[in-house]
């Protein structure tokens, strides 16, 4: 048994949504009672306790859209590099580096990822993988990284005819014998999909060995009009919209999840509804990119379940959380916008994504639910109540503050110190394999 007590409780269960001197009893991977603290320590008096000393207890981050193989872009600079456009930016920096990874670069940039990923509260992730260099095997290198840090992971490799046929059949059978493998697992902390870079780099060809490959019970995870080049793509070689070649292909549905979906119509956006397929939006990288704002509010407002990602550009769903809150009120020049939905899209959509995959109940604290829970070093200057716990995250919190991350009703990090990872090593091993990536690189 552990108990994390002595904290002012943010559950996400409508029933008991707040407490201010609470604490969350799990046993195993489970949560058993969320309550008092003194009655959840009489309830469990052997229970191993973690004192929150008054800071805030909360269900832990679930990132819907991360990039492990961009952890070695960090401060790298590639000759030539000087982007026109989104596609210069696709092939100049992260083309070049997936087509340069090793599978012990892979695996590296798993457990840097992962690292990050405790560090500011994040216990699950759906991860995006590309390797070009390196195809076959490497989800099962991310697996490895997963296992040894404790992280729930939801993988696939992107499919992308890119660097021709062979490459492409090999990414639809990393794919396909990961699905299978996660689909035996009964850990309840590995799923697989079947990954799609996007449409304008699949052909026909392709996206019929996907789905000639792909098990049950499996969707898709594919960018979707990320850039406006994709559209133009469809529409002069296929003579229709992107989602409109998703659905005749099958791939829409209530497992698949689109990336970005930044220019897509009224139409589209009701085929994805009806077809109950789910969204994430990733609003650093597209200012990054300059690929252009969704219309993020809209689909949530049809009812498309729309979660939060960062695309790999942070490790921290606060900032991205922050992020999103002011693009949509400058994009619509409505300063109410963004104040409900985004709150919606991180808080509870993620869970409902990532219940999709995983059994056990994620993103609230309550009886029965996953032993996902972080510690905030957070003391509210003003009133902190059920009623505005978003607004103080909003303003008050980042991922550095997090100083206790539990997954699975497993302790990652306790007071900021890692457990069970030997961080100096990891690092260190990083820095040698992506100065020789560099190396690579740049000749």
């Amino acid at each position: 048994m552990l108990i994390l007590g002595n904290g002012r409780v943010i559950t996400r269960d409508e029933k008991n949504p707040f407490l201010e001197k609470g604490a969350v009893a799990i046993e195993g991977t489970t949560i058993q009672k969320v309550g008092g603290l003194e009655e959840v320590r009489a309830a469990y008096p052997d229970a191993d306790f973690i004192d929150a000393g008054g800071k805030v207890i909360m269900p832990a981050f679930i990132n819907a859209h991360e990039h492990i193989y961009s952890a070695f872009a960090r401060g790298l600079s590639v000759k030539g590099y000087d982007p026109k456009g989104f596609l210069d930016i696709l092939d100049g920096m992260w083309w070049t580096i997936d087509r340069n990874l090793t599978l012990q670069d892979t695996y590296l940039s798993a457990m840097a990822t992962y690292i990050d990923c405790i560090r500011n509260g994040v216990t699950t992730i759906f991860d995006h993988h590309a390797s070009f260099g390196s195809i076959r095997d490497s989800l099962f290198h991310i697996e490895k990284a997963a296992k040894e840090t404790g992280v729930r992971s939801c993988l696939c490799y992107e499919i992308s005819d890119r660097d021709g046929k062979d490459k492409a059949r090999d990414s639809v059978m990393e794919n396909a014998e990961f699905i299978r493998y996660a689909q035996k697992d009964d850990s309840g902390m590995i799923a697989g999909m079947m990954g799609m870079h996007a449409q304008f780099t699949i052909s026909d060809e392709t996206m019929e060995l996907a789905a000639a490959n792909k098990p049950d019970g499996a969707g898709y995870h594919i960018h979707v009009a990320e850039g406006i080049e994709d559209l133009h793509h469809c529409l002069k070689h296929y003579g229709k919209r992107i989602v409109d070649r998703l659905m005749d292909w099958d791939i829409l549905g209530e497992k698949t999840l689109l990336g970005h979906c930044i220019y897509i119509n009224g139409h589209e956006m009701d085929l994805i509804r009806d077809t109950n397929t789910m969204v994430v939006h990733n609003p650093e990288s597209n200012m990054g990119n300059a690929c252009g704002c969704p219309p993020t509010m809209e689909l949530v407002h049809r009812g498309i379940l729309t979660g939060l990602g960062t695309d790999g550009y942070t490790h921290d769903m606060t900032e991205s959380f922050k992020v999103a809150n002011v693009l949509h009120k400058h994009h619509l020049c409505d300063a109410n916008a963004a104040w409900g939905e985004v709150p919606q899209m991180l808080f509870y959509n993620n869970a409902k994504i990532a219940n999709r995959y995983f059994k056990q109940e994620l993103g609230v604290l309550k009886e029965g639910a996953a032993g996902d829970v972080i510690i905030v070093d957070y003391n509210p200057l003003t009133p902190l109540g059920a009623d505005n716990a978003n607004g103080h995250i909003l303003f008050g919190m980042n991922g550095s503050k997090v100083v206790t991350t539990v997954a699975n009703g497993k302790v990652l990090m306790k007071d900021r110190e890692l457990q069970g990872i030997d961080e100096e090593k990891v690092m260190a091993d990083c820095q040698e394999a992506s100065g020789a990536l560099w190396k690579r690189i740049n000749g």
